[in-house]
């Protein structure tokens, strides 16, 4: 353990459970973040300092999934309404909407922004086209447990990659409508997030963290962790792994030697999603606790609002 004291910044403004997190690339104007939670309004912040920009004002239900564009110029969004809607992430204003049956759990934008996915807990991966949102262009059935994550392969237009409380993460091809991968782990998927290049795919389950080939679902590393977690997420440079579960702390980890460097304490729940930042200085958390913290990848270093901190030991 370094044993440097970290400060993280808390982002207040939420009233229930905060359950998900994205960034936007790199802009002009720096970069954003997007936060889902149960409280239903979802929020836009600036993603260096954690000011808050704006509340996305129109579902009837708990918000359970988020996404920004690369651009921050469009977010889409996951509700228990039973819609996805799709904003215009300058205004705040809806844009369209996307009708489900059940409660949607998981949004993400192809490449292009010009076609949507989204997944519900009726089991299904629905594809959407932007311009015709009033119905699907593809629909995937065949998990058998709540879907935890799913999104359009960075790399692969064609490819869908899905991951599910059913064990399994899937490659599906669109065009075939199959299941041309399937990957089953010993314990349900609690999340899966794509490494910034793509190649890879950060996959938490039970007590680890799996880190696996994008495009033939082959094992690459491996982390075990001393709690059960929900998500993790690995810095651009693949340098570090933070990940976070259900003992209320945040777990730093070497990625080549695969050691724990620090353990991190801040929230007073479990934390539900971790995210890191495009330029890999900062990785944002939210928890049950209602709030969202960011964290400093190298402690002391001043950057944002941390100011003339020196990492002590």
């Amino acid at each position: 353990m370094s044993g440097a004291r970290q400060t993280p910044l808390t982002c207040g403004g939420h009233t229930r459970p905060v359950v998900d997190l994205d960034f936007s690339e790199v802009t002009e104007d720096g970069f954003f973040m997007i936060s889902a939670c149960k409280d239903g309004r979802p929020m836009i912040r600036n993603g260096q300092k954690g000011d808050w920009i704006g509340t996305f004002e129109g579902h009837k239900g708990a918000v359970w999934c988020a996404r920004l564009n690369r651009e921050a110029t469009r977010a889409i969004t996951g509700s228990a309404d039973f819609t996805a809607r799709l904003w215009d992430a300058t205004t705040g204003k809806e844009m369209l909407q996307f009708a489900h049956d059940h409660i949607v759990r998981t949004v993400a934008f192809d490449k292009s922004e010009k076609r949507v996915i989204t997944s519900s807990m009726e089991k299904l991966i629905r594809l959407w086209d932007v311009n015709h949102a009033e119905k699907e262009i593809l629909r995937l059935p065949g998990h058998t447990k709540k879907i935890t994550s799913a999104c359009l392969a960075p790399n692969d237009e064609n490819i869908v990659i899905s991951s599910s409380e059913d064990k399994e993460v899937r490659l599906w091809d669109i065009r075939s409508g199959a299941a041309a991968h399937v990957r089953t782990f010993d314990a349900p998927v609690t999340s899966m997030q794509a490494t910034s290049d793509g190649e890879h795919l950060v996959v938490t389950h039970g007590h680890k963290v799996d880190l696996i080939n994008s495009s033939t679902l082959d094992s690459v590393k491996s982390f075990e962790v001393g709690c059960p977690i929900n998500s993790a997420s690995l810095n651009p440079d693949k340098t570090r792994l933070v990940c976070g579960g259900e003992d209320f702390y945040l777990h730093v980890i070497d990625y080549e030697t695969q050691k724990e460097l620090d353990v991190y304490k801040g929230h007073h729940g479990p934390v539900h999603v971790v995210r890191y930042s495009p330029d890999g200085m900062l990785y944002a958390s939210g928890s049950e606790d209602g709030t969202i913290r960011l964290w400093q990848h190298e402690v002391g270093v001043e950057y944002g609002l941390w100011k003339n901190l020196k990492a002590s030991e």
